[in-house]
């Protein structure tokens, strides 16, 4: 991606001296405008087009920086604004910095932060586990849990060591008297080791009275050899009603030539609260490369339910309507 670099007065004051050259003070404004054609079908209300935004990947605007405080020690920040480039409206329920906004500290024993802050269990998904990266027809969320954001939450990400690493995330419930009340807590562990990645995440977030709470834990890997990447993951959940239910997924994303990539994924779903609620889907997309910062992207889903399962084929930023969907659009980041 693509940045646009703006400099503080005091940088630019210090533009004709060569230390300009080594500052370390700057703010970074870069974006995604993705639009597509969604086709939804086997909805309850019926099939329907759509001129979708964000497909595979959420429209965004946002502002990065980052304060080189010395001795290795830098202030760093994140404000991340989402839209739908279908309407001009603001997404994420019309909160300014929905999809992102975080202030933290960076150092050699790690990063600390807080704010609104992607939880570690949803980047397992999106960057080790799901070949579609949570995005178009085959998004692994249309099954698995996604628990995307957190607010109010405090994260500690480690250094790599050995090819070793930990995502560690707190939310606070705010609630007045009661700690454990809405408390999320999140992490993650992933070891590396040139082709090969691994993790275990863990998600667990009360309820609204402490008593009770859900939670998901997840194993993945992922190896690459060759144009071929192979993913795979296993998940068990429990949700505040004791249900309990477990999720498999095998994916691939394949190089074909210079400029394209197969995705491919299986998902099965089976549900242990003994309604057998089960579910499973199947994808397959293409994104084409028209340069480094666009693509045209198209991809199929179709989902399966059994026994009372409604689960629904959306996308990157849409939920979906129906068991069927198919997209067709073009992405530019910037």
């Amino acid at each position: 991606m693509k940045y646009r670099h703006i400099a503080g007065a005091g940088a630019c004051a210090l533009a004709l001296f060569a230390t300009c050259a080594q500052a370390q003070s700057f703010v970074k404004v870069y974006g995604v405008a993705d639009a597509g054609i969604v086709l939804d079908r086997g909805g309850a209300a019926g099939s329907s087009q759509n001129i979708g935004s964000g497909v595979a990947s959420g429209s965004r605007l946002g502002f990065k920086g980052k304060e080189d405080l010395g001795d290795g020690l830098s202030a760093d920040f994140v404000v991340e604004n989402g839209y739908n480039i279908d309407t001009g409206k603001a997404a994420q329920g019309g909160l300014l910095f929905g999809r992102q906004a975080y202030v933290g500290l960076s150092g050699a024993a790690g990063t600390i932060s807080l704010g609104r802050q992607y939880a570690p269990y949803y980047k397992v998904m999106r960057d080790i586990v799901d070949p579609f990266c949570t995005g178009l027809a085959g998004n692994a969320q249309n099954i698995l849990p996604g628990l995307g954001r957190v607010d109010n939450s405090v994260e500690y990400q480690s250094p790599k060591w050995n090819g070793l690493s930990a995502d560690v995330l707190v939310g606070a419930g705010e609630v007045a008297g009661d700690a454990a009340k809405n408390r999320t807590f999140d992490a993650s562990a992933t070891y590396e080791a040139g082709p090969l990645t691994l993790a275990l995440t863990h998600h667990r977030q009360n309820d609204a009275t402490g008593a009770a709470h859900d939670r998901n834990t997840m194993v993945v890997g992922r190896y690459r050899f060759g144009t071929v990447t192979a993913h795979a993951a296993f998940a068990r959940n429990r949700n505040v009603l004791g249900h309990a239910s477990r999720d498999a997924l095998l994916g691939v994303a394949v190089r074909a030539g210079a400029a394209g990539r197969v995705l491919a994924s299986v998902i099965v779903h089976r549900d242990d609260s003994g309604r057998d609620a089960h579910a499973r889907q199947g994808a397959i997309g293409y994104e084409y490369s028209l340069s480094r910062r666009t693509d045209l992207y198209a991809a199929y889903g179709h989902i399966v339910n059994r026994n009372g399962a409604a689960y629904t084929v959306g996308d990157a930023t849409n939920a979906g309507t129906g068991t069927t969907g198919i997209n067709l659009g073009v992405r530019h980041v910037f």
